[in-house]
C-alpha cells in the first residue's frame, strides 16, 4: 500500500530578524510562493500545508496548498522547531512528513522527487538537504577530515556536509518515538551552491534577489 506523504512549511509572520521575510517579493511572487510551488509540483506528495496561525498568508501562497492554523504561542521567538513540528504532526496524519521552509526559495521539485523516492522505495528513513564541501575543514580547533602531517590533494580528501535546512524528510515513527527529524539511517541529498541559499538576513535577502534577476535575466533597480 501506497505510504501517505505530507509537505508543510512552518510560517510566521511575524520575524525578527529580517521582518515580514516569507512575503518579501522576490520577481513576481513572495518569497514563501516559491518553495509551495516547488513542493506541488512532486508527484509523490499527497498535501502540501502551510501551518501559519494569519490567514492573512493565504494571499501569498498558489492554488492547491491547505492552510493549517497553528496556535499563535507557537510564534514566539523563544518556541523550539520541535514543539511546531509535535503540533502539526497531531493535527495531519501522514506516513512520511516533509519540512520545508520558505528560505530556501531556490530548491527545485527535482531535487526533493529525488530525496523522497530514496526514502519512499529503499531503506532510508530520513532524508535532508546538505551542501558537499571537499575542502580542509576544521571544527573545535582541529582538522576534522585530513591530518596535518599528512595533507592530501583536495580531489582525494574525504567531503564534509553542511545542512542547508531546505528540508528535512522523515517517517512518523522517527519523530513521534525519537523527537527527531533526522532518522539513524538518513538519505544526504546534495544541492547546488544555488540550491543552498538560505534567507535570513538582509544581506541573504539582497544576494538572493541579485541571484533570481540574474537567472531571470531581468534589470535589478
Amino acid at each position: 500500500m501506497k505510504e501517505k506523504v505530507v509537505a508543510f512549511v512552518p510560517i510566521k509572520l511575524n520575524s525578527q530578524r529580517l521582518p515580514h521575510k516569507n512575503i518579501l517579493p522576490l520577481g513576481e511572487h513572495s518569497l514563501s510562493w516559491y518553495i509551495f510551488e516547488t513542493l506541488l509540483k512532486v508527484k509523490n506528495i499527497d498535501e502540501v500545508y502551510v501551518f501559519c496561525s494569519d490567514e492573512e498568508i493565504r494571499k501569498y501562497l498558489p492554488n492547491g496548498v491547505k492552510f493549517l492554523k497553528r496556535d499563535s504561542y507557537l510564534d514566539g521567538d523563544m518556541v523550539k522547531g520541535n514543539e511546531i513540528y509535535q503540533s502539526f504532526i497531531e493535527l495531519i496524519d501522514s506516513d512520511i512528513y516533509i519540512l520545508a521552509h520558505t528560505t530556501s526559495p531556490f530548491l527545485s521539485s527535482v531535487t526533493i522527487d529525488t530525496a523522497l523516492s530514496n526514502v519512499l522505495h529503499n531503506s532510508y528513513d530520513s532524508a535532508l538537504s546538505v551542501q558537499k564541501k571537499q575542502t580542509f575543514a576544521w571544527y573545535d580547533g582541529q582538522p576534522l577530515n585530513y591530518e596535518l602531517n599528512n595533507v592530501p590533494r583536495t580531489q582525494d580528501i574525504t567531503p564534509v556536509y553542511i545542512e542547508t535546512s531546505g528540508f528535512f524528510m522523515f517517517k512518523r515513527n522517527i519523530f513521534l518515538d525519537f523527537g527527531r527529524r533526522i532518522g539513524f539511517n538518513p538519505y544526504l541529498q546534495v544541492v547546488s551552491d544555488m540550491e543552498a541559499i538560505d534567507i535570513d538576513t538582509k544581506e541573504d535577502y539582497e544576494f538572493a534577489l541579485k541571484v533570481y534577476h540574474h537567472e531571470n535575466q531581468s534589470p535589478v533597480y
